[in-house]
This record gives structure tokens, sequence and C-alpha cells, in this order.
């Protein structure tokens, strides 16, 4: 009879084809699967043990750790983060592979592990390597509506004691934050590769009063606002702009003013109206900087339409390269008619979508 095949040793490494790799190899399998399975093939020999901490790409979210409190959870990822993100020199077959270039992180703003994650990233981007660093960053459910100001404030705290990593930033989403009245304006500011920056459930300290966005010489290309708290949002010079996303405006029509955005291509304005807030022609809040939008989605939520016709004289400049327009969630008893003076303004208009409900 044949004698079964003898067994491999999986757990030492160094009987298993898969283990005799070179490290490249292995990487290049460890970047295939999902960061918690990476992280349980390294702990499954000493063989694979160094190599996640070699990964290119690395996205801790808090949400995915376990603890009694969010103390503890953020006890736990950051001990995860300082785990992967603590560079070793490399092993032997590892070169460019070992180099870290993603980098996003999820977390609550907690005191006690921020300055530890500020150092852990400065580390990493300080060895020039890092194409996109994201902080997506919110406190947790019990405290989002109770610590708006007092978060705010540790967070811009948290921004101007580590520069360096804010430099780097790619993206940043914030949600549940009050700011103060320069806040957002020297944040990005301060954050020269930041492209794409979120706002939600966000607020100015005073809620009554505006919020100016000045920075000419910023990389932003895309920012959202939803339900952001303040009067008016006036967009004064941001050069680089391409998209605007406002969702949810509480206070008077219209909702955002664009000063010089000479690159933006698209605007979505999303919003159910209150009865008190008065319909708004469009030329109110686009410049003549407005020259190349090219897509415009305007949804109502099955409320009263707020955008007021307007003669298309005032629109043409606006809308001279505008090819696609959405309008959804347009109650069914509405008067289509309105539309028309969109289709007038625009000369290269093809793709006009109603959804009506």
């Amino acid at each position: 009879m044949e004698s079964p095949p003898p067994k491999r040793n999986v757990g030492d490494g160094g009987a298993d084809g898969i283990s005799a790799l070179p490290d490249h190899l292995l990487l290049d399998i460890l970047e295939r699967l999902d960061l918690r399975d990476a992280v349980r093939a390294g702990a499954l020999s000493m063989r694979w043990r160094h190599l996640p901490s070699h990964l290119s790409r690395v996205h801790l979210d808090a949400g995915h750790f376990r603890g009694a409190t969010p103390l503890e959870v953020m006890d736990a990822f950051t001990g995860a983060a300082r785990a992967l993100l603590t560079r070793v020199p490399p092993a032997e077959g590892v070169c460019e592979s070992g180099a870290l270039k993603v980098l996003v992180l999820s977390f609550y703003p907690s005191s006690p592990h921020l300055s530890s994650i500020g150092r852990l990233v400065e580390g990493i981007v300080s060895l020039g390597n890092t194409e996109c660093l994201e902080f997506c960053i919110s406190p947790p459910l019990a405290d989002r509506l109770s610590s708006e100001v007092a978060n705010g404030h540790e967070f811009m705290a948290f921004s101007r004691a580590y520069t360096v990593a804010f430099s780097w930033l790619t993206r940043l989403t914030l949600e549940y934050y009050a700011f103060g009245h320069s806040d957002i304006t020297d944040l990005i500011s301060t954050c020269g590769r930041l492209r794409h920056l979120n706002l939600r459930f966000c607020r100015l300290d005073n809620e009554h009063s505006v919020l100016k966005i000045d920075v000419p010489c910023s990389e932003l290309q895309e920012i959202e606002f939803c339900c952001f708290v303040c009067t008016r949002i006036e967009l004064v010079s941001v050069p680089k702009l391409r998209q605007v996303v406002c969702q949810h405006w509480l206070f008077e029509n219209p909702p955002v003013r664009f000063g010089y955005v000479p690159e933006l291509r698209g605007v979505i304005l999303n919003s159910r109206a209150k009865a008190w807030q008065e319909p708004f022609a469009l030329s109110e809040c686009l410049s003549s900087s407005v020259a190349n939008l090219s897509t415009l989605t305007l949804c109502f939520a099955d409320q009263m339409i707020w955008i007021q016709p307007e003669h298309r004289k005032q629109l043409t400049p606006l809308f001279i390269n505008l090819t696609s327009v959405f309008l959804s969630s347009i109650f069914s008893e509405c008067d289509l008619s309105w539309t028309v003076f969109i289709l007038e303004a625009a000369p290269a208009l093809h793709d006009m979508a109603v959804s009506v409900t």
C-alpha cells in the first residue's frame, strides 16, 4: 500500500510551499486580502509575522474594534495602528512594495489617543511614500450631539499640533463638530494636499453667521456639506474646486454662493424646503466664474420647488457648457413647465432627467 504524503507543518512556515516564496510575493498575496485576514495570516507563523507591517495599503476603522467603552475601542484601535504603522527595516526581498502608500484611518476624537495617532502618521508620511492619506473622525454615538463645541476645539488643536500629518491629508471627513468662523479656512490652508472635504452634521459656533471659505492656494477639488448649520456658505475663492454637494440646509435660500471657482464642473443641491423658505434664482448663487459647469443635480425631496424660473439671459453665460441636468423627487402634482427655462438657457444640454414621485 502506498504510504500517505508527509504532513506539512504550516505553523512554523518551514515546510509549506507558499511560505517558501520570497517576501515580495507573499506581500502581493496579503495585499489582495481584507486587512483583518492579512493580519490573521501574519499571525499564522514566524515566517509571515513581519509582513503586515510592510503592506502598502492600510484601512483601520474604529468601528471594527470591540470594547465596553469608546476608550477601550480606541485602545484597541491605537494598538493595531501601532503594530501596522511602525515601520521595521525591510526584510530581504522587500523593497518598494514595503512602502505604505495608502492609509485610511476612521476613529473617535479621543484625547488620550490623538497624540499617538498623530505621531504614528507623521512617522509614516515623513518617509515620503504616502500617496493617499484619509481621516474620518466622528464622535461615538452617545457624544454626537452633546460635545460638538468641545470636539471642535479639540480637533482644531489636534490639527495644529500635527501639521506635518495634516499637510499630507488628501481626504478628510468630519461629523458632529462645531467650528469657529475661520477654522475651516485655516484647516484647508493647513492641509496643503487636501482634495476632498466632507462636513456632515457640523455647524458654526454661532449658527447665525456665514461660513466663508477663502483658500486661493488650496488643492481642494470636492467639498460636501450635509446638514451644515449656518446662515449661508460662501465659497469666496477655491480655484481648483470641481464639485460641490450641499444637502439639507436649515436657513434661508440660497444655501451657498459661489465666488471664484473657475474649475467647477458639478453642483448637487438636495433639501426638503420649509414653508418659509423663498424660492431662489440659480443666478443668485452661481457667479460669473462658473463657466465650466457641466452637471447640475437638484433634489426636492417631494416638497416645494425651491428654484425660481428666470430669464435665459441671466443663466446662459453660466450654463454655456452645461450638458446634464437631473431633477429628482418632484411631487407628482407639480407643473413641469417651470423646467423650460433651464432648456432655453443651456445650448449644449443633451441630457435632462426628471424624476417624479
